[in-house]
C-alpha cells in the first residue's frame, strides 16, 4: 500500500491512456466503496489507482427519447431518485434502494455496482477470519487451486450456473433488474467505444472462475442504457435476505410484465442471489406468456426457474425460496395496473 501511486483522470481518453502506461497494474476508482475493500483484503493489489469520478458527463441521468441512459458515474442514489426512474421502472428503483446502506449508496456509483465481486467467504476472508486469508483455496482467487465452498460451507452460494470449479454467487441488485431489461453496457477502451448486451457482460465460472466480465484491461464501463419499455411501469424487485438492512439477496427477482387484461402478453425476469451471474429465467418466462396470471401459475413459473439447478449440501432451500421470490415478484408487479 505504501508504494500506490493515485493519479487523477480529466477524460476517459486519459484514463485509458494512464492503464496502458501502467503496463496492467492498475486499477480505475469511482466511489471506491469495492475495490478498498478487496484491497484491505489482499485481494487486489494494484501499484496505481486511476480515479475516474471527475471525468466530465460520466455522472449523467438522461431520460429523454427512447432510451434512459445513466452514466457510470452516476451515484445509485441518484438514479434511484429519478422521477421517471422511481415513477416508471419500479424494478430499477427498488434494486437500487434495496441494496447496501444509505451512505454507501450515496457514494457507490451504478457503473462500478456492475463489477462488484462475489462475497464468497472463501473468496473474500478465507471462510470468516482474515487471518485465514489464502488457507483455503478459491479459484477466483488463485486460479487452479480449487474451490473451497465443493464440499464446504455452500448456504449462501449458487443453485444456477455452477461448475465444477465455482459455485460463487454473482452479488449484484441492480445487474439483476438490469438484466431483466435488456439493458446495454457501453464501454470505452484503447480501440474505441463499444455497446455489449448485458446478457454477454458477465461470465459464467467454467473452468475460468477468475473471468467474471468481458471487458478487457484497460477498458472502463462509460453508460449503462435501458431502453424504454411499457413493461417497466409493471415491474418489481424482489428481495429476500437474512436481515432487512445492509444484506446480500438469498433469493430475488426482477419481473417487468407487458399485460392486456389479466393476460401477460410478456414477461421479462431474472433472478439474483441463487445464480453465478444476473439470470435470466427464459423458461418462467415462456410458462407465463399469453396466460391469465394467477397465483398458481405464478408458481409454476418459478418451478420452472430451477429445473436445471444443482444444489450443494446446504442450499437446497434456495430452489423452492427461488421459486415462491418469482411468484410473489409475478404478483406484485401485476397488481401495479391499478
Amino acid at each position: 500500500m505504501r508504494d500506490l501511486n493515485y493519479t487523477v483522470a480529466e477524460t476517459a481518453d486519459a484514463a485509458i491512456a494512464q492503464f496502458a502506461e501502467a503496463g496492467g497494474t492498475a486499477r480505475y476508482i469511482a466511489g471506491g466503496t469495492n475495490i478498498y475493500d478487496l484491497m484491505k483484503l489482499g485481494i487486489e493489489r494494484p501499484a496505481r489507482l486511476i480515479d475516474v469520478s471527475r471525468i466530465e458527463g460520466l455522472n449523467a441521468i438522461e431520460t429523454e427519447g427512447d432510451v434512459l441512459r445513466f452514466g457510470a458515474n452516476a451515484l445509485m442514489a441518484d438514479v434511484a431518485e429519478t422521477d421517471v426512474v422511481r415513477d416508471q421502472y419500479p424494478v430499477l428503483a427498488e434494486s437500487l434502494l434495496k441494496a447496501a446502506s444509505h451512505q454507501l449508496r450515496n457514494m457507490a456509483t451504478v457503473g462500478g455496482n456492475l463489477l462488484q465481486r462475489t462475497r464468497c467467504m472463501y473468496f473474500r476472508n478465507g471462510a470468516g477470519s482474515l487471518s485465514t486469508v489464502g488457507v483455503y483455496p478459491c479459484n477466483k482467487r488463485e486460479p487452479g487451486s480449487g474451490c473451497s465452498a465443493i464440499g464446504g460451507l455452500d448456504r449462501t452460494q449458487a443453485v444456477l450456473g455452477t461448475s465444477d470449479a465455482c459455485t460463487a454467487v454473482a452479488p449484484g441488485d441492480w445487474p439483476v433488474a438490469l438484466t431483466a431489461l435488456d439493458a446495454a453496457i457501453e464501454i470505452a477502451g484503447p480501440d474505441g467505444t463499444r455497446t455489449v448486451p448485458i446478457a454477454d457482460f458477465y461470465r459464467l465460472p467454467g473452468d475460468a472462475p477468475h473471468r467474471e466480465f468481458n471487458i478487457n484491461p484497460g477498458e472502463l464501463v462509460t453508460a449503462i442504457i435501458v431502453r424504454k419499455t411499457p413493461a417497466g411501469r409493471l415491474s418489481t424487485y424482489h428481495k429476500i435476505r437474512d436481515r432487512e438492512s445492509y444484506a446480500f439477496a438469498l433469493a430475488s427477482a426482477a419481473v417487468a410484465l407487458d399485460m392486456e387484461g389479466d393476460a401477460v402478453r410478456g414477461a421479462r425476469i431474472a433472478l439474483g442471489g441463487v445464480a453465478t451471474t444476473p439470470w435470466r429465467a427464459g423458461a418462467a418466462e415462456n410458462i407465463v406468456a399469453g396466460r391469465q396470471l394467477t397465483p398458481e401459475l405464478a408458481l409454476e413459473a418459478g418451478e420452472a426457474a430451477f429445473t436445471d439447478a444443482r444444489p450443494g449440501a446446504q442450499n437446497a432451500f434456495k430452489i423452492e425460496l427461488g421459486a415462491r421470490v418469482i411468484a410473489d415478484a409475478l404478483m406484485i408487479a401485476a397488481q401495479r395496473r391499478a
